[in-house]
C-alpha cells in the first residue's frame, strides 16, 4: 500500500474538521495507522507536502493522530521502506506535471502539488472532506489521477 495523503485527512483524524462524521474520522485514523504499519507515504522531493503539513499540524506529534502521522512522515522521509519520493517541478502557481485540462483550470492552487505528485508517482491521493476534489473527480480520473475518497458519504449526502 502506498498513498499521497492530503492534509485534510490528517485534520479529520485529529478531529479538526467539524463537517466530518465520527465514521469519517475513524476511517481517516485507521487509514493513517495502516499506512504507518504496512505502507509507504509518497512525498515530493522539494518537501512542499511536508511544508503544508507544518502549517496545520503539530510537529511534536501530538495531541492528535494526524499530528503523529505528520511527525512519522517527517521522520521517515529518507526511509525507503516507509517513503517514496518523487520530483515535481514548480511552474508559477502550479507544477509542470499538473494536467493541462480546461476542466482543472479552477482547481485550488494549494492542492496542485498533490495532483502533480500523483502524476509523477502514479500513486493514489487520499482525500477526506474537501469538496474541491469531489467537484473535479471526473476530470482527475480522465487524467489518470486516482483519488480515494475516504469519506464518500460526506459528499453523497450533500
Amino acid at each position: 500500500m502506498r498513498a499521497i495523503v492530503d492534509t485534510n485527512v490528517l485534520l479529520v483524524a485529529n478531529g479538526k474538521a467539524a463537517q466530518a462524521s465520527s465514521d469519517c474520522q475513524e476511517e481517516c485514523a485507521n487509514r493513517l495507522l495502516s499506512l504507518q504499519r504496512n505502507g509507504k507515504i509518497v512525498l515530493d522531493d522539494l518537501r512542499y507536502i511536508l511544508e503544508e503539513y507544518s502549517h496545520k499540524l503539530n510537529f511534536k506529534g501530538e495531541p492528535g493522530l494526524g499530528d503523529a502521522f505528520y511527525r512519522w512522515a517527517w521522520n521517515n522521509q529518507g526511509n525507503p521502506e516507509r517513503c517514496e519520493t518523487f520530483s515535481i517541478t514548480p511552474d508559477d502557481e502550479s507544477f509542470l506535471e499538473f494536467p493541462s485540462d480546461p476542466d482543472l483550470e479552477s482547481f485550488d492552487p494549494s492542492d496542485r502539488k498533490f495532483v502533480a505528485l500523483a502524476v509523477a508517482s502514479k500513486a493514489p491521493v487520499w482525500e477526506a472532506v474537501d469538496s474541491d476534489w469531489w467537484s473535479v473527480r471526473v476530470a482527475l480520473q480522465a487524467n489518470d489521477i486516482v483519488v480515494e475518497f475516504l469519506c464518500p458519504d460526506y459528499f453523497e449526502t450533500r
